[in-house]
């Protein structure tokens, strides 16, 4: 018959070094929070509403960004003929083309860290 493997249980020690990392301490943190959290304490978790735009003018995005089409197109890796479309109105962005263009109104440098090669 098989036999069942276990782990050991962690040792204070290595816990304790974890907990030094930056990493150990935010899962720390973040494992403190969910337990007050289900035990009904603290305040209430951070919650979102998403909302994805209807309409982007990419246009009005490219050049607040000071950017021609072309430009645009390479730094966020896009495709210059979909610009070029949806800035002429013969196309809509997609619903995922929409937020991604929703984040890079907002956040354009977190699109580019986010999108860099490593």
């Amino acid at each position: 018959m098989p036999t069942k493997k276990t782990s050991a249980p962690l040792s204070k020690k290595s816990v304790k070094r974890a907990k030094r990392t930056a990493l150990g301490r935010r899962i720390a943190g973040a494992a403190r929070e969910v337990a007050a959290h289900l035990r009904g304490e603290g305040s209430p978790l951070t919650t979102y509403d998403v909302v994805v735009p209807d309409q982007v003018d990419v246009a009005a995005l490219r050049t607040r960004l000071n950017l021609s089409q072309s430009a645009f197109a390479d730094r966020f890796d896009l495709d210059l003929s979909a610009v070029q479309a949806w800035e002429q109105g013969r196309r809509r962005p997609d619903r995922s083309a929409r937020i991604l263009l929703a984040v890079i109104g907002r956040e354009p440098v977190a699109v580019l860290r986010a999108l860099a090669a490593e």
